[in-house]
């Protein structure tokens, strides 16, 4: 072992945990290894940011926060959201208008206690993005969700999405420039330093080559949205946005927003893997797209099938997909789920190469169609958190495509009222089941769902939310990654035997 270059009087470890991820490397084998196995203890500080949700007059947003109870957490702590200015063009916060927000005013919305929701609504267009923290009590599993109705208008339809950490790589496979689409790239800095990013476009030819998105500077504590078409003048249907962030971090989502059908979030794919499974196909979709775009070096032979109630189907038709390296691919897979509950899972023909994927799916029939977005997810893992539920219009979609899984589900305490009900689900390996969610009994307001995998294999979840209005069928889906409520942390033993060395 090698000397120690400063005289060592005591040892102590700790871990910070921010936005709910951390990670630690072990020593090798050389010499006397201490390190336990390590703990799961609760994350002491989360952020999250929210992009701002609408520019339409009639939008009516609601956020909902969220935070599960979790054992082990201090008995104090704290919980808010705040305003962030719109970045002007020159890339300082502008001020003057409703979107702007002081420094040190009122938090937006500030959670009373875990294990019940609360709930803030906006109207109108000038709504700005949230910035949030939260530690203590109120970190573990912190979820906000932002909802959004436009009765009419390019969008029209049910918008939602989970509020995002802040991060510094993101991939959106399924966005475009097409007539009849207008996506915007919503990033948010909550640092209290600027971060300056890079947006890459891919087509079906490659790169889209412009200079416009490189370097953009988003301000301390603001957000900047990026229109995608003032980055290239190329119509494409399929794109991939690639967001890098040179320096800082930032929360990056993409608003797609459709002229005929509809429009809604589309969230970060899953980092790039050979094998991506695509949780909560609606079972009345009437038609579902596939986009998917492998950044590296190599093409990506895919096997692409169903996770229905009754097991794997292959699509007749589309029984492989080949992703060329750098280009963005895309395939109609049609009324895929035909009244039946799915979820997509891709998985390598041979070699595995790394790819990203989502989802567009579609409800309804030609004139009165609204739009969603799945992307690829990674597992629910220890524990997944879904907030704005309601008795009705609530589907709660879980997936095990390796192998069988037991799943426990707890609604938690309404917003207004209602005490938590658990209930536990066995998930079949290669299915995908649209339970029945529990709902509070004696529900006023809205609930959280929490989903905890108790064993088997690895589980995938999705919620939708629908809300029908003059015969457009709205509704928006949300994957269930794991809620980063606790971080391993490795026991340490102090070891005084490096003293003599």
């Amino acid at each position: 072992m090698k000397s120690i270059p400063l005289p060592l009087i005591a040892g102590v470890a700790a871990l910070a945990a921010v936005t709910g991820f951390a990670a630690l490397n072990a020593p090798d084998g050389s010499g006397t290894d201490t390190v336990k196995a390590a703990a799961q203890l609760p994350v002491e500080r989360t952020s999250l940011l929210c992009p701002a949700p609408s520019t339409s007059d009639i939008a009516d947003t609601t956020y909902t926060s969220f935070t599960p109870v979790t054992k082990g957490t201090p008995g104090s702590g704290k919980a808010e959201l705040q305003a962030a200015p719109e970045a002007s063009e020159n890339g300082t916060s502008g001020s003057g208008t409703a979107k702007q927000a002081k420094k040190g005013q009122a938090p937006v919305l500030t959670p009373k206690a875990p294990g019940t929701p609360i709930t803030g609504d906006t109207s109108g267009g000038d709504a700005p993005a949230l910035t949030g923290t939260a530690d203590g009590k109120f970190a573990p599993g912190w979820t906000v969700q932002e909802t959004t109705q436009v009765a009419a208008g390019i969008g029209r339809g049910l918008l939602g999405v989970n509020c995002t950490a802040p991060d510094t790589d993101f991939w959106f496979p399924g966005a475009s420039t097409g007539a009849d689409r207008t996506d915007y790239v919503h990033l948010v800095n909550l640092d209290d330093s600027a971060a300056v990013v890079d947006i890459e476009l891919y087509g079906k030819d490659g790169a889209v080559k412009s200079t416009l998105g490189e370097g953009l500077t988003v301000p301390p504590h603001a957000a900047k949205p990026v229109l995608l078409s003032t980055l290239t003048n190329e119509q494409q249907s399929d794109l991939t946005v690639h967001v890098s962030v040179r320096s800082g971090r930032v929360g990056a989502s993409v608003q797609a927003l459709d002229a005929k059908q509809g429009g809604d979030w589309l969230p970060a794919s899953a980092d790039p893997a050979g094998s991506l499974v695509l949780p909560g196909i609606p079972k009345d979709a009437t038609s579902v797209r596939l986009v998917a775009f492998t950044p590296g070096d190599a093409d990506a032979d895919l096997k692409v099938r169903l996770a229905s109630p009754h097991g794997m189907i292959t699509p007749a038709g589309n029984e492989t997909l080949h992703v060329k390296s750098g280009m963005t691919t895309a395939v109609d897979l049609g009324a895929l789920t035909r009244g039946e509950a799915g979820s997509l899972v891709l998985t390598p023909t041979g070699r595995s190469v790394p790819v990203v994927a989502a989802l567009q799916v579609t409800r309804g029939k030609v004139g009165n169609q609204e739009t969603a977005f799945i992307p690829a997810a990674t597992p629910v893992g220890t524990r997944a958190t879904s907030a704005d539920n309601s008795g009705k219009g609530t589907t709660l979609s879980l997936t095990a495509p390796t192998a069988t899984a037991r799943v426990k589900v707890t609604a938690s305490a309404g917003s207004e009222g209602g005490s938590p009900v658990t209930k536990t689900y066995t998930i079949k390996s290669g299915t995908t089941q649209d339970v029945q969610a529990p709902v509070p009994s004696g529900l006023k307001g809205t609930y959280a769902l929490t989903v905890e995998p108790v064993s088997g294999g690895p589980v995938y979840g999705a919620r939708a939310l629908s809300a029908d209005e003059e015969g457009v069928p709205g509704f928006t889906v949300q994957t269930l990654p794991d809620d980063r409520g606790t971080v391993a942390v490795p026991k340490a033993d102090q070891d005084l035997s490096v003293l003599q060395k």
